[in-house]
């Protein structure tokens, strides 16, 4: 075994764990562990996310991992895992191999989450709609476009050119038209007739039947 060479492995993965956690913060932890002696495979240690120190043992995950073939280990990553104080963490392990493949040690990543979750579930319940009042609104520059998308909106349930509409289907646009408000907007009543191709006076006799056959059901 080449001594030298697996003292330049461990001494990247010590570089690389100090750029790490100045790269994620105090919340980021990276340990690096030494296989020659699994009771204290801990050679280094930065951040401070588990309270673990220099000489402790492997873990458990890792320790089945090096029950496998050697070619059989494969990099472990990002996993869930919760330390004993109860932080949860994202997790990722990365095994160290020397010149002959040989697993040596292992480089392991921890990231504290607790609060991102507890974060993670404050937005989900913001975001959280009530689904039974399901709305559909738009937002418009102009009041003729307000109209104009109104009118549309219900004009093309119809599947077929406005003009082409029956004299029942027209009534209907009209009717659910007036349900929708949209006769409360001034030029509402123009715009519909010259889309339906016809005159506005129409569109009053239309509306006025119907406003009249609701008034009736109410009096009922």
């Amino acid at each position: 075994m080449d001594v030298g060479s697996n003292d330049q492995i461990f001494n990247l993965a010590k570089r690389t764990a100090d750029m790490l956690v100045k790269m994620f913060g105090n919340r980021c932890e990276v340990a690096v562990h030494d296989f020659k002696n699994l009771k204290e495979s801990l050679i280094y240690i930065v951040g401070n996310v588990t309270g673990r120190e220099v000489g402790g043992p492997i873990t458990d995950l890792v320790l089945t991992e090096l029950t496998k073939k050697p070619d059989e280990i494969k990099d472990i990553p990002n996993y869930k895992t919760q330390a004993r104080n109860g932080t949860v963490m994202k997790s990722s392990t990365v095994f160290l191999r020397d010149s002959k493949e040989k697993v040596i040690g292992a480089l392991c990543i921890n990231y504290d989450i607790t609060q991102m979750m507890q974060f993670a579930g404050d937005i989900e319940e913001f975001l959280a709609f009530d689904v039974t009042k399901a709305k559909s609104e738009n937002f418009h520059s102009t009041v003729q476009d307000v109209i104009h998308d109104m009118v549309d909106q219900v004009l093309s349930t119809f599947k077929k050119a406005y003009t082409q509409l029956t004299l029942e289907e027209k009534v209907e646009s009209v009717r659910l038209l007036e349900e929708k408000g949209a006769f409360l907007i001034k030029g509402s009543t123009e715009y519909l007739a010259s889309a339906l191709g016809v005159s506005k006076f129409t569109i009053y006799n239309y509306l006025n039947k119907i406003r009249t056959q609701n008034k009736y059901h109410l009096e009922e």
